[in-house]
């Protein structure tokens, strides 16, 4: 040892590898809680406007975005959960949280003037 120094005292270490532990594992199940629940909601929406006697364009308008916003939604959410299998998952992208936030929010408003349309 020449200087009194370990001889690997300049290199940098490598970084360990990271114990997930359980928590991409539930991080996972709650991406799915989540997707369950906007299907529930576009389902239960979708039937209320099949049980109208006659719905209108607004209705029916409402129901196509809603189904757009769930399929933008879902596809968003599994690019998620497939990152979550990674054994180091990146961090969630500001534009994708926006994404997900917006079609989040539009489908309640959606499910919302869905189930208090006035002649409901």
């Amino acid at each position: 040892m020449a200087g009194g120094q370990p001889p690997d005292a300049g290199s940098p270490r490598p970084a360990p590898d990271r114990d997930p532990g359980l928590q991409p594992e539930r991080t996972r199940l709650a991406w799915r809680r989540t997707t369950l629940s906007a299907t529930a909601m576009a389902v239960l929406a979708g039937r209320q406007l099949l049980r109208s006697d006659a719905p209108g364009a607004v209705e029916v308008m409402l129901a196509v975005l809603m189904g757009l916003l769930w399929v933008a939604f879902m596809a968003l959410a599994h690019r998620r959960m497939r990152a979550m299998a990674t054994g180091r998952p990146p961090g969630l992208p500001p534009r994708t949280a926006l994404l997900l936030v917006g079609c989040t929010l539009a489908l309640a408003l959606c499910g919302g003037v869905i189930l208090v349309r006035p002649g409901h």
